[in-house]
C-alpha cells in the first residue's frame, strides 16, 4: 500500500507526459470503482434477478410435471371410459340381438299359432260342409223318393 502511494506521489509530481498507459491515480481508482460497480451490481441486481429466475424455472418445472402427469391421468381416465363406452356398446348390441331373437321367436310362435288355428278352422269347416253335403244328399234323396213315388202312383193311376 505504502509503495502505491509513493507511485502515486511521484506521478502527481511529474508532468502528464500523454502516453498510451499512462499509471497515475485515476487507474487504480477506476479499477477499485469497476469492482465496487461489479459488487454493488452483483448484490443489488445479479442476485436477485437470478434468484427470480430460478424461482420461475423451478416453478416451469413444477408445472411441466403437473401438467405432465394431468396429461398422463387424463390420458388414462380417457382409455377408461372408451374401454367402458366400448364394453356398454357390446353390451347393447348383445342385448339388441336377444331382444330380435326373442322378437323373431314370439312372431314364429304366433304364426305357427296362427296356421294351426286355421287348418283347424278350414278342417272343421270341411266337415261341416261334408255333413252338410250328407244331409242335404239324404233331403234330396227322400224328395227325390217322395216325388218318383208320386210319378210313379200318377202313372200308374192313369
Amino acid at each position: 500500500m505504502h509503495f502505491l502511494l509513493s507511485l502515486f506521489l511521484e506521478t502527481c509530481s511529474e508532468e502528464a507526459k500523454g502516453g498510451l498507459f499512462d499509471f497515475n491515480a485515476t487507474l487504480p481508482l477506476m479499477s477499485l470503482q469497476f469492482v465496487a460497480l461489479t459488487i454493488a451490481l452483483n448484490i443489488l441486481f445479479y442476485k436477485p434477478v437470478g434468484q427470480i429466475l430460478d424461482e420461475r424455472d423451478e416453478y416451469i418445472r413444477n408445472s411441466l410435471t403437473t401438467a405432465s402427469a394431468s396429461l398422463v391421468m387424463a390420458d388414462e381416465l380417457t382409455k377408461k371410459y372408451e374401454d367402458s363406452l366400448a364394453e356398454s356398446r357390446k353390451k347393447a348390441q348383445r342385448i339388441i340381438k336377444a331382444s330380435q331373437d326373442e322378437a323373431q321367436m314370439l312372431v314364429s310362435n304366433q304364426i305357427k299359432k296362427a296356421q294351426q288355428d286355421t287348418e283347424s278352422l278350414l278342417h272343421s269347416a270341411y266337415n261341416q260342409l261334408n255333413i252338410q253335403k250328407e244331409q242335404a244328399l239324404k233331403t234330396l234323396e227322400s224328395q227325390v223318393d217322395a216325388l218318383s213315388d208320386q210319378i210313379r202312383v200318377k202313372l200308374l193311376d192313369d
